[in-house]
């Protein structure tokens, strides 16, 4: 399966359709997911993507027809979202979604270890798959988690601690990581909020380009990407 197939079954099974059927379409649809919880237990009653030819934006099936009669852009619908889903006080959030078919290769300083593992830092314990830390001096570094959405899309979240960042953890361990996302038969996804400038300084680094894709979801309080 190619990573273009990948990444399309990957949001197929995450929206219920993809793609968006022409430039500047919107598309409102469902799925199952979103009344279901995720990678980690919370339920997501609003997802979505936006590329630069249309957007695709899944709600409950229950709220399809009142979201479609919003309108007929994201921008008209998107601050109404909250409410017409029944979470009023929530807002409407779009960051930046990038993937990568061929990550800029670099060593390979990280070791996999199940989540559960004594060394493992408590911000990795939530995530549902095996991590990727890298030691220094005895200690952790730096770690990637791994958000198994489903068998085609893993998405990957780094953070590096504070007394070891300008030494290029963040960016090795993200192509290590998406590289053994590759050879699992996934798509190593990447999000970020749009403000945060050193992530995507990290994601052009390991070769996830930003091509103008965006992911969208309504949070109770800003999700700090």
């Amino acid at each position: 399966m190619t990573i273009s197939s990948r990444l399309s079954s990957h949001l197929s099974s995450w929206l219920g359709t993809w793609p968006a059927d022409g430039p500047r379409s919107l598309i409102v649809t469902s799925s199952p997911r979103r009344t279901q919880p995720g990678w980690d237990g919370n339920i997501r009653p609003v997802a979505g993507i936006a590329t630069p030819d249309g957007a695709v934006l899944s709600v409950p099936e229950e709220s399809v027809e009142e979201i479609r009669a919003l309108g007929d852009s994201l921008d008209e619908i998107a601050p109404l979202l909250p409410t017409a889903v029944d979470r009023p006080g929530w807002r409407f959030y779009a960051g930046v979604f990038r993937w990568s078919e061929e990550p800029i290769p670099f060593d390979r300083p990280g070791v996999w270890l199940p989540r559960e593992h004594e060394s493992v830092l408590p911000w990795l314990k939530p995530f549902n798959g095996d991590v990727l830390v890298g030691f220094e001096h005895g200690e952790i570094a730096a770690g990637v988690g791994r958000k198994l959405h489903d068998r085609w899309g893993h998405e990957l979240a780094v953070v590096t601690e504070n007394n070891h960042r300008g030494r290029g953890w963040a960016k090795r361990l993200v192509s290590q990581a998406a590289e053994r996302v590759l050879d699992d038969g996934a798509v190593p996804t990447y999000l970020h909020s749009p403000t945060n400038e050193a992530s995507a300084r990290t994601a052009d680094a390991c070769g996830f380009p930003d091509r103008g894709w965006r992911i969208l979801g309504i949070f109770p309080s800003d999700p700090g990407r």
